[in-house]
């Protein structure tokens, strides 16, 4: 018999030993979201799970390895504006219900993004998914009910007693996305081609045009802008256009 199955038999003998459980503390009220950070767009309607990554990570990133070999990565659903709750809670709850060596990192995916305001370049903080937290623990049929009756907290991604864990690779690829995003921060605001957009800053400030080529790279735009009638290219910083 291989030591894993000894570690599982152990375990097993422990969960009989201990008492029934008591009861669950009841709900706390429901309060006001904390605007901590800024959510992401999103599309109308709960997307099925978070969205597909638009840059993976490189072949030779840091693949994540759990501290306890036992445990996985899992996607929780949480009402949206109440993630930062969430975590507060799982950590409460598991200590309270003696999980606290069964759960690892609660993760909240955020990113940096970048606006002009009075003329100065402001860097925040944004949800990359809102509604999501991502949760390391060893599931079991009783910490998956403690997490899933956690205050504002709607369910597991994948449903069901067993919801599937992410591989190593797409956790990787959600942290990479978030190490990177604090060395380069996004523009707030992505633009389309022809979309009509005032100009903000610069020498042009005041005068409306059109959206004529997209450099997601450089994060610039040339926006074709009537000067004395002439539709003439003008190439402008995302931070330079707002929106019409």
């Amino acid at each position: 018999m291989s030591e894993n199955e000894n570690i599982t038999e152990e375990q097993g003998e422990e969960w009989k030993a201990q008492p029934e459980a008591e009861p669950e503390p009841e709900v706390e009220p429901e309060l006001e979201a904390e605007p901590a950070v800024e959510e992401s767009a999103a599309p109308g309607g709960v997307p099925e799970g978070p969205p597909p990554e638009s840059e993976s990570a490189p072949e030779n990133a840091p693949v994540v390895v759990p501290v306890n070999p036992n445990m996985g990565w899992y996607i929780i659903h949480t009402y949206s504006g109440f993630e930062n709750k969430v975590k507060e809670s799982l950590r409460s709850r598991s200590e309270a219900f003696g999980y606290s060596d069964k759960i690892g990192e609660v993760l909240i995916p955020t990113e940096d993004v970048v606006e002009l305001r009075a003329g100065k370049k402001v860097t925040s903080k944004r949800l990359i998914y809102p509604g999501y937290v991502l949760v390391q623990m060893e599931m079991n049929d009783e910490l998956w009910h403690v997490v899933k009756n956690t205050p504002r907290v709607t369910g597991f991604l994948g449903g069901g007693h067993t919801p599937t864990p992410l591989s190593a690779d797409e956790v990787n690829q959600i942290l990479y996305r978030q190490a990177t995003a604090a060395d380069k921060p996004k523009p707030k605001m992505t633009f389309g081609k022809s979309e009509t957009v005032k100009i903000i800053d610069g020498p042009f400030n005041n005068f409306t045009g059109k959206v004529d080529e997209i450099n997601t790279d450089r994060n610039t735009l040339r926006v074709l802008v009537t000067i004395f009638g002439r539709a003439t290219p003008v190439e402008l910083d995302f931070l330079q256009v707002e929106k019409m």
